[in-house]
C-alpha cells in the first residue's frame, strides 16, 4: 500500500488579491505526500475551488476517505473513478505523477508521452483596484509582456485604458470573473478592441453560458468558471473560443491532459490557469502549458515566499520546473 500524509499550509500574498468575486491576503493549500514501500515519495499541492466551497480541510477529508484504496499500482485513471473533479483529486493525482516519476527514474513529461517541455510566457495578473492602484501595478509589471487585468461590472474599460497608457506594448487579457452580462460584453467590446485587448475571460455567470449563443465577437472569449472537466466542454463549444484548464478545477494532470485532447476535437483553443499557489502547484500545470495558446501560471509571483527549488521566472518567461521540486 501507499502511505498517505496531508498538511494544510497558508502562503502570504505580497498584497491583497482582489477579483470581482472576492479578496484574499493568503493562499491556503492542501499538501499531499505519498510514500511507497521503498521509501520513495511524491507530493503535490492544491488550493481547491473556493467558489465551489472547497477548503483545505474539506479536501483533506476527501483524500482521507480514499486512503484504503491507495494501492501500489494505483493509476490516475482509477483516481477519476474514486474522487470527483476538484482540489482533492488534483493533489492526489499530481502526487501520484511525482511518485511514479521517482519510482521510474523518468520525468513526468516522458511518463505522459509528451515532448520535452520548453519555457513559456505566462500572464502576470493585476488584481481589481482603483485608479491609483492599477497604474502603480502596471508600472511594476513593465517587464511582463502579457498582462491579465481583473475587472467587474463597474470597473473595466477605464482600468484597461490606464494599463495601456502605462504599458503600451503589453498583450492584455481581461477577466470579468462572471460579473458581466451579454449586453455589457457587447457594449464594451469595441472599446476593448480599440485598446488592444486580445481575450475576454468568463464574462457571464457560470450557468448563463447560453446567453452567448449567436455572439459575433471580434475578441476571443474564454470559459473559466464554466469549464471544469471533459464533461463540461461540449456545452461550451460554439459559445466560447477558448477554455481555461485549471488542475484544481478538473482534478489533476491526468484529467487536464484528457481535456486538452477533447477540447481540440471540439475546436476549442487552450489556456491553462491556476487558483494561486506555490511552484509546486504550477509544476504539473507547466506540462499542460506546452499545448496552450495562453498560459496564466503566475501564482508564485504574487506570493512573498515560495518553496525550495522554485520555478524560475525571467521577464514573464517561465522555465521548466526542477525535478527536485516535482516530476
Amino acid at each position: 500500500m501507499i502511505e498517505l500524509a496531508t498538511d494544510v499550509e497558508r502562503w502570504e500574498l505580497i498584497e491583497p488579491f482582489v477579483t470581482a468575486r472576492d479578496a484574499n491576503t493568503h493562499v491556503p493549500v492542501l499538501v499531499v505526500r505519498l510514500t511507497n514501500a521503498a521509501g520513495q515519495r511524491g507530493w503535490a499541492e492544491a488550493a481547491g475551488v473556493d467558489y465551489d466551497g472547497e477548503t483545505p480541510a474539506s479536501m483533506a477529508a476527501q483524500v482521507e476517505a480514499v486512503r484504503s484504496a491507495l494501492h501500489d499500482r494505483l493509476t490516475g485513471a482509477e483516481l477519476i473513478d474514486l474522487l470527483p473533479a476538484g482540489g482533492a483529486r488534483n493533489a492526489l493525482d499530481c502526487a501520484l505523477w511525482d511518485l511514479r516519476a521517482k519510482e521510474s527514474g523518468r520525468p513526468a513529461w516522458k511518463l505522459a508521452a509528451l515532448p520535452a517541455p520548453h519555457p513559456v510566457t505566462t500572464a502576470f495578473t493585476i488584481g481589481l483596484g482603483d485608479a491609483q492602484e492599477v497604474p502603480r501595478k502596471a508600472r511594476q509589471a513593465l517587464d511582463y509582456p502579457l498582462l491579465k487585468l481583473k475587472v467587474d461590472a463597474e470597473r473595466h474599460v477605464g482600468l484597461v485604458r490606464v494599463v495601456r497608457e502605462e504599458h503600451p506594448t503589453a498583450h492584455i487579457i481581461v477577466d470579468a470573473n462572471q460579473s458581466w452580462t451579454r449586453e455589457l460584453l457587447e457594449r464594451l467590446t469595441p472599446e476593448l478592441q480599440q485598446l488592444g485587448v486580445e481575450l475576454i475571460e468568463q464574462p457571464v455567470a457560470r450557468g448563463d453560458d447560453a446567453s452567448l449563443d449567436g455572439l459575433r465577437s471580434p475578441l476571443a472569449v474564454a470559459a473559466d468558471e464554466s469549464c471544469t472537466d471533459r464533461h463540461s466542454l461540449a456545452g461550451l463549444a460554439g459559445r466560447y473560443q477558448c477554455v481555461n484548464i485549471k488542475l484544481d478545477k478538473c482534478g489533476g494532470l491526468t484529467e487536464a491532459l484528457a481535456m486538452c485532447a477533447e477540447a481540440r476535437r471540439l475546436g476549442l483553443g487552450l489556456m491553462v490557469g491556476n487558483m494561486c499557489g506555490t511552484s509546486l502547484a504550477m509544476a504539473p500545470a507547466f506540462l499542460v502549458a506546452q499545448a496552450c495558446l495562453v498560459t496564466d501560471l503566475d501564482g508564485p509571483l504574487l506570493q512573498r515566499l515560495d518553496r525550495p527549488h522554485p520555478i524560475r521566472f525571467e521577464r514573464g518567461v517561465m522555465q521548466a520546473p526542477d525535478s527536485a521540486l516535482w516530476g
